[in-house]
């Protein structure tokens, strides 16, 4: 049974998860028991989002061959994985945050069990809508995809907290931050 808890933050494209933790982020910089993990994804860094570990298909396969990651899961045409020391970092009481995938809950709660707690960071479809539009990373035709895929996961029955991020950053930031801190006064 780990002793630390582990916030993993999902929630549709464009809803803004990366700038939610990014606030709570500033927050808690002075807490050195939180750690603010980075994903290795198989997308180079000058594609933009969030601080990830970039990393080719091959290296990615040998990161999963080789035991160095905790978890994985394929989406969008990437690879995402979580590395394997978050699991030491349970043990030691560390508090973890990480941004997640809806689709791959069911293997973050087999790998975290009790440790893990779930923050679904949603917006409205027209405002996730224009936020993947002003990326300019996507065709509208992905996009659209995109936003499909987001109301077929049933969202709301998978988080311990949904936090609808459609206003001023500080305000969902905040809330993040806030429930970390009653989730671990409470644990």
């Amino acid at each position: 049974m780990s002793k630390g808890t582990i916030f993993v933050v999902v929630g549709p494209s464009g809803a803004g998860k990366d700038s939610v933790m990014n606030h709570a982020r500033g927050r808690k910089a002075s807490d050195g028991n939180i750690r603010f993990v980075r994903r290795y994804i198989t997308r180079p860094k000058e594609a933009g989002g969030e601080d990830h570990i970039p990393v080719d298909h091959a290296g990615f396969s040998d990161l999963a061959a080789s035991g160095k990651l905790a978890l994985h899961w394929q989406a969008h045409g990437l690879f995402y994985g979580i590395p394997a020391d978050t699991l030491d970092d349970l043990d030691a009481g560390k508090v973890l945050v990480v941004n997640g995938s809806r689709a791959a809950l069911p293997v973050f709660r087999d790998v975290y069990g009790d440790s893990l707690k779930v923050v679904l960071v949603t917006a409205p479809p027209a405002l996730l809508a224009e936020r993947l539009a002003a990326r300019g990373r996507e065709s509208a035709e992905s996009i659209l995809k995109r936003l499909e895929r987001s109301g077929e996961l049933g969202d709301e029955s998978i988080a311990d907290i949904v936090i609808v991020n459609d206003g001023a950053i500080d305000v969902a930031g905040n809330r993040f931050a806030d429930f970390m801190c009653t989730s671990l006064a409470t644990a």
